[in-house]
């Protein structure tokens, strides 16, 4: 890094050997409201699928083979949001148009997520239902690798706990949103997809017309099919700290979805909860518990954070936290059990999502073109999701000719969790 000039912006060398001014400008009040909108907006559209409408639909198609459904169908869309995340994101980083580099890629790909979703709500089997749920993850991640980018390019790194912050509360209202949507709309599957849509493109176009979307003034790299490849790669040896952030984010997604994967049917199927609605009910207050908890924890937290300079022991003693729920999750026997499980958990993953995009984004390897390596971060969100399904499936079937050793899966998630805590521990660049 070089040496800014007294009272000047801080100095970043970038490849080509060219310095570029990164901005310290602080953000006001407007633009966190229009963040915490925008990523409100993308994430019910995004997660009340995952959580619950989903299941729904597939017991529509399938019945009782639902989980098996779930098993293949999340997977193949966790694939795409695989490879659209660094992609995305690398190339919003190259895109030059007189509306900046960031706003073509959030107004399109929110736009093209709700047509898929519109698709998924009227899929009449199981390959239509795989394709629209592809195309789906595919455009949201579009969106979200470029909202986060453009987090980058506008919030300063004294802000960054406090606005990190804000991503979480708002991606965790949107999952309890979404989660009471189902409840309300559990017999009316199209309003259930489509109406978080069309949410979902106003929410994102107020962000995408408030954030700075300067154009950044060093010059771009000739384009090479190796350039594009690269996008999916950040050296772990040359930056060891954002492989270590990389590792702690996959382990803690992984250890989620394998549980919230199949929690409707967790609720159905261990707790003997069978009708559709009442487990839907049962599943909508476990988030409201979760959720709340979450809000008072992220708030605190990333306050705290900034206050005193950390971001490690947050989000290595959470991630250890979100662990000691899922064994609790293991072991509980009826619903005020997984009641306070819910508890646990939403406030320990209130604390490491508040803090986590801060310490990603302190370790980013160029902060002056985000894009890119937020994209690689960005596939420890979408590989989880894809792994997770099968890996659960896979202790679930331990021990049981119906796939229901919930106590099993329960107590895996939960290792992985507190591998995820460990692996925090090595970082250097931030304490």
């Amino acid at each position: 890094m070089s040496t800014p000039e007294p009272g000047g912006p801080a100095l970043l060398d970038l490849d080509e050997g060219i310095t570029q001014p990164v901005s310290t400008v602080r953000v006001g009040i407007g633009y966190q409201i229009a963040l915490f909108l925008g990523q409100f907006g993308l994430f019910v559209a995004l997660m009340a699928p995952v959580y619950v409408s989903m299941q729904l639909k597939a017991q529509a198609l399938v019945g009782e083979d639902a989980a098996t459904v779930i098993g293949s169908v999340l997977p193949i869309g966790a694939f795409g949001a695989l490879l659209m995340n660094p992609l995305a994101g690398a190339l919003s980083d190259r895109t030059r148009t007189r509306w900046g580099r960031r706003r073509p890629w959030l107004v399109g790909g929110v736009v093209l997520f709700a047509v898929a979703l519109v698709w998924i709500a009227y899929a009449p089997d199981v390959l239509n239902l795989t394709l629209g749920w592809l195309l789906a993850q595919i455009a949201a991640n579009a969106t979200l690798a470029t909202l986060l980018a453009s987090f980058a390019d506008n919030v300063p790194q004294v802000q960054r706990g406090r606005s990190s912050s804000i991503i979480a509360l708002a991606q965790n209202t949107a999952v309890l949103a979404g989660t009471y949507l189902s409840v309300f709309f559990v017999a009316n599957l199209p309003v259930l997809f489509i109406a978080p849509g069309i949410l979902a493109i106003f929410l994102v176009l107020v962000y995408a017309f408030v954030a700075r979307d300067d154009l950044p003034t060093y010059p771009l790299k000739k384009f090479t099919w190796l350039n594009l490849v690269s996008s999916f790669w950040t050296n772990p040896i040359k930056n060891p700290d954002f492989a270590f952030a990389w590792w702690s984010r996959f382990l803690i997604i992984l250890a989620t979805f394998m549980f919230t994967t199949y929690r409707l049917l967790y609720m159905q199927e261990h707790l003997g909860i069978a009708d559709a609605k009442a487990a839907t009910e049962a599943v909508a207050f476990g988030v409201l518990l979760y959720t709340v908890a979450l809000l008072v924890s992220a708030a605190l937290s990333g306050w705290a954070s900034d206050r005193l300079g950390r971001r490690k022991v947050f989000v290595g003693g959470s991630t250890a936290l979100f662990a000691v729920g899922l064994v609790v999750l293991a072991h509980a026997e009826t619903v005020t059990g997984f009641y306070v499980a819910e508890v646990v958990m939403g406030f320990a993953y209130g604390i490491y999502s508040a803090i986590d995009t801060a310490l990603v984004v302190d370790v980013l390897p160029n902060a002056d073109r985000p894009g890119k390596d937020l994209g690689v971060i960005n596939i420890a969100n979408a590989l989880p999701q894809s792994l997770a399904p099968a890996l659960s499936l896979f202790f679930l079937s331990i021990g049981s000719t119906h796939a229901d050793n919930y106590t099993l899966m329960c107590w895996a998630a939960g290792a992985v969790a507190l591998l995820g805590a460990l692996v925090v521990i090595p970082i250097k660049r931030v304490r």
